[in-house]
């Protein structure tokens, strides 16, 4: 059973701007394990686990001892341990969120698996977490939630864990984002914590947030 705190502290509005530019990459495969994998990518050896993306922007889908999926640059690849890539793809190029305070709140829009939806940026909640209400409309498939305890503000409240395949605010996307579902009304608004947000740099000066993709 996972337990997660659900602190309200701050939420987030905004526009992105991103460039990207064209690149080769060199991707071999050292080891695999369950949920892991051991890549060697342009020279440098990485571990990454699952849902974990390189500074190369090689992202990991999926691990165990008889192979791996990646994703790079939108497509995805097959790996065993004999494996050997090399392509031109385009670079992460940092993209940056740009969010103005109101009434000293930060708010913003984005999507979930491509549905729009509008966030409350909570840096004190450990994952993403929305209302039964919120899951139905967005079709989520709670076949395979894990039983958790939520602890907010009135106390603790028996939850569901799910994994979201994509989360977007403006052009910053991130995979495999853990999700915490409450039964009920509450939170009436859909809390983007840390699940998302460890994926960004966070800045704030003079009433401007900027969120910066890794």
């Amino acid at each position: 059973m996972v337990i997660v705190r659900l602190w309200m502290i701050s939420w987030l509005f905004g526009a992105s701007l991103q460039v990207a530019a064209a690149e080769t990459i060199e991707i071999d495969v050292v080891g695999l394990f369950k949920n892991v994998a051991m890549l060697r990518i342009n020279g440098e050896q990485q571990l990454l686990k699952i849902g974990q993306r390189s500074p190369e922007g090689v992202l990991l889908l999926s691990a165990d001892s008889r192979g791996a999926a990646i994703e790079v640059d939108g497509e995805m690849l097959s790996l065993d341990l004999s494996s050997h890539i090399s392509a031109e793809f385009s670079a992460h190029v940092p993209t940056t969120v740009a969010i103005r305070r109101d009434n000293n709140q930060y708010h913003t829009t984005g999507s979930i698996n491509g549905v729009p939806v509008t966030f409350l940026i909570d840096t004190g909640a450990t994952i993403l977490a929305m209302n039964s209400r919120h899951a139905a409309a967005l079709g989520l498939d709670m076949r395979r939630a894990r039983p958790m305890q939520a602890t907010t503000a009135s106390g603790s409240v028996a939850s569901q864990q799910v994994m979201i395949k994509r989360v977007d605010v403006g052009d910053i996307q991130v995979s495999n984002v853990l999700a915490a579902v409450l039964p009920g009304d509450h939170p009436a608004e859909i809390l983007l914590g840390m699940s998302f947000l460890r994926n960004v740099e966070m800045s704030e000066n003079a009433g401007l947030m900027l969120l910066k993709s890794r």
